[in-house]
C-alpha cells in the first residue's frame, strides 16, 4: 500500500539499532517555523501544520497525522521537500515514517488501550502499514460490477465457514486490494490473531534477521499465527533463500490450519521469477480479481469523496455534477488515479477560493486524461527515449555513466514517474534495480535542466506528447 501511496519502504542497509530515542537536539518548532517560511502560510496552515512530532530515532523520524487522508496528501506532494528541510537542521535524518493517530480523546492513555491486542506486530515496526486500518472495512467498500466477485469472495474468507486457502487477490495498481485485505484482516482479528504486512517488509524482516543471527524469532513472528495477509506479492520476486524460508512459512501455516491471503497486481502464473511450485501453492486456492472500475462505480467513488472533502473542511467542494461526470468518464483505469484527480481539484478550489470550470480541469488533470487508453508503461517510455537520444535499451540499462547514457536515462526515469503510477522503488527495479535515492537524483536532475535548458524542456515536452497521444507506442531500439 503503495502509500502511497505513497507506500513507507525500509531500506536494507537498516542498523539494527534504529529503535533507539534520541530525541536530543532536535528542534520541531525551528523546522515548523522554517516550513511555514518555505511553503507559505496557506499551505502550512491547509497541511503540514496537522504533522504532529513524535519520536527522532538514529537516522529517521516518526510523525503522526489524524487522518490516512492527510498522510497521503502530504506525502505525495511534499515529503521530498520536507526531508530536505529537516536535513538542514538534522543532516542524519534520511526518511520521515507516519503513523495515523486520530487523538479525539485527550485522555492519552486511551490511545494505548485502544490498539489492535489481536493483531500480531513485527517488533520494532512503526510502519502503518503493517496494522490493520480501521477506516478500510467492507462497509465503507464501494461496490460496483468490476469488484463485486472480489468484494463477496473476501467476505466469504472472513467468515469461519471458508475453506479457501490460500486466498489470492490481484488487480492493477489503485484498485482496492489492500482495502479488500484490511477488511478481510479487521473481520478475523475478531477472534484470531492476524499478522499484515507487505511483501517487501517481509523482506527486509528476513534480511535482518540473517544479519542479526535471529531467524528464530522470525519463524516465530510468521509462523505461529492465525491469519498471514501477505500485500503486493510480487515484489518478492528473486531472492531464492527469502523465497525458500517463506515457501516452508506458508506450508507450515497451511498444514495447520492458519489462513493465508495474498494480494498481487498479476494473477499466479505471471509473477516473475517466484519459484514454480510457490506460484502453483497460491493457485491452488481461490483466485479473484478485480476489474477496471465501471463509469457508474467511479461516479459514485468521486461523490463519496467530495462528501468526506467536505467533512474534513470548512470550505465546502461545491464541485457540479456534470464535472464529477467528465471526470468520471474520462479516468477510466484506476481509482487512485481518480481520487487523485480529485483531490487536485480540490487543491485548486482552495488556493482560489472557487471551483475550477470545464477547461481549467482539463488543464489541471491533463496528464491523466484518457490515460488507460495509451496503456503507458516504463517499458514504452524507455523505448521511445532510447529512440529519440538514438542510443540501445541496453546502453541506458547498463551501469555505464558516460555522458550521452546519463541524460536519457535520467529523462526516462522523470518521464516514468510523471506519467506512472509507479513508486519510487518499482521505477528503480525496472531500471537494473537501480536505488531510489538514484531515482529522486534523476528526477531533481531533469526538473533543474526544464528550466535551464530550453533544448532539454523541449525534448521532454516532445518526449512526454508522443507517450501520452501516440497509441503506436511499439518501437524497437
Amino acid at each position: 500500500m503503495n502509500i502511497f501511496p505513497l507506500e513507507f519502504r525500509w531500506s536494507f542497509l537498516m542498523k539494527n539499532n534504529l529503535n533507539v530515542n534520541i530525541n536530543k537536539n532536535f528542534n520541531w518548532e525551528l523546522i515548523q517555523k522554517e516550513l511555514r517560511r518555505q511553503f507559505g502560510n496557506e499551505i502550512y496552515e491547509s497541511w503540514l501544520r496537522k504533522i504532529i512530532f513524535e519520536e527522532k530515532f538514529i537516522n529517521y523520524i516518526l510523525v503522526s497525522v489524524s487522518t490516512r487522508f492527510i498522510r497521503d496528501w502530504i506525502v505525495s506532494r511534499y515529503l521530498d521537500q520536507i526531508l530536505g528541510i529537516i536535513k538542514k537542521f538534522n543532516k542524519e535524518i534520511v526518511r520521515i515514517e507516519f503513523k495515523i493517530e486520530n487523538k479525539t480523546n485527550n485522555d492519552s492513555n486511551n490511545i494505548e488501550k485502544n490498539l489492535d491486542t489481536n493483531i500480531s506486530f513485527i517488533k520494532d515496526s512503526f510502519l502503518q502499514y503493517n496494522r490493520i486500518d480501521n477506516s478500510k472495512s467492507f462497509e465503507n467498500f464501494i461496490i460496483g460490477e468490476s469488484n463485486k466477485l472480489a468484494y463477496e469472495a473476501s467476505k466469504k474468507v472472513s467468515e469461519k465457514v471458508s475453506n479457501y486457502n490460500p486466498f489470492y487477490l490481484y488487480a492493477g495498481v489503485g484498485m482496492g486490494k489492500t482495502h479488500l485485505l484490511n477488511a478481510i484482516g479487521l473481520e478475523l482479528k475478531k477472534e484470531n490473531k492476524v499478522t499484515f504486512i507487505s511483501a517487501e517488509r517481509f523482506m527486509y524482516q528476513f534480511v535482518k534477521s540473517i544479519r542479526s543471527n535471529e531467524m528464530v524469532k522470525f519463524k516465530d513472528n510468521f509462523r505461529n499465527t492465525d491469519v498471514l495477509i501477505i500485500d503486493d506479492i510480487q515484489f518478492m520476486n528473486g531472492k531464492e533463500a527469502m523465497q525458500e524460508e517463506f515457501f516452508h512459512t506458508f506450508n507450515s501455516l497451511i498444514d495447520k490450519g492458519s489462513k493465508v491471503i495474498l494480494s498481487a497486481d498479476r494473477p499466479p502464473n505471471k509473477l516473475l521469477k517466484i519459484q514454480e511450485r510457490i506460484k502453483s501453492r497460491f493457485a491452488g486456492g481461490l483466485v479473484v480479481d478485480i476489474q477496471n472500475p465501471e463509469y457508474d462505480l467511479r461516479l459514485r467513488i468521486l461523490k463519496k469523496k467530495v462528501d468526506e472533502l467536505n467533512l474534513l473542511y470548512k470550505e465546502n467542494l461545491n464541485i457540479t455534477d456534470d464535472l464529477l461526470k467528465f471526470i468520471s468518464n474520462e479516468i477510466r483505469s484506476s481509482i487512485r488515479e481518480l481520487v487523485g484527480a480529485l483531490n487536485r481539484i480540490a487543491s485548486f478550489s482552495r488556493i482560489y477560493n472557487r471551483v475550477p470550470n470545464l477547461n481549467e480541469i482539463k488543464i489541471i488533470l491533463k496528464d491523466l486524461l484518457n490515460l488507460n487508453e495509451t496503456k503507458i508503461t516504463i517499458e514504452n517510455i524507455q523505448t521511445l527515449v532510447c529512440k529519440y537520444f538514438k542510443i540501445s535499451k541496453n546502453e541506458m540499462l547498463s551501469s555505464r555513466r558516460s555522458r550521452y547514457l546519463v541524460r536519457p536515462r535520467q529523462v526516462a526515469i522523470y518521464l516514468s514517474k510523471i506519467l506512472t503510477t509507479k513508486s519510487l522503488p518499482e521505477i528503480g527495479r525496472e531500471f537494473s534495480n537501480r536505488d531510489h535515492t538514484t531515482i529522486i537524483h534523476s528526477v531533481k536532475a531533469i526538473e533543474k535542466l526544464k528550466i535551464d535548458n530550453l533544448e532539454i524542456s523541449n525534448g521532454i515536452n516532445f518526449l512526454k506528447n508522443q507517450i501520452l497521444y501516440n497509441k503506436e507506442n511499439e518501437v524497437q531500439c
